[in-house]
């Protein structure tokens, strides 16, 4: 699967969040982790919530026969 860059400046991003945590670097890295870790969590409740959809009408004819 391809993976989309949404920025095309990373260091401008990087720049930018590190000045958000007042050049803090340890500070920018906390706050990356913290919001992956949002972020991943947010992924696996999707996942979860996928598992119990209802099936599609494919798969329920194929249990049918």
């Amino acid at each position: 699967m391809a993976r989309t860059v949404i920025y095309c400046d990373l260091d401008a991003v990087i720049d930018k969040i590190v000045a958000g945590c007042s050049g803090d670097m340890i500070s920018a890295v906390k706050a990356l982790l913290l919001i992956n870790e949002t972020l991943e969590s947010e992924l696996q409740q999707l996942r979860d919530g996928a598992a119990y959809r209802a099936p599609t009408k494919r798969q329920a004819k194929c249990w049918l026969h």
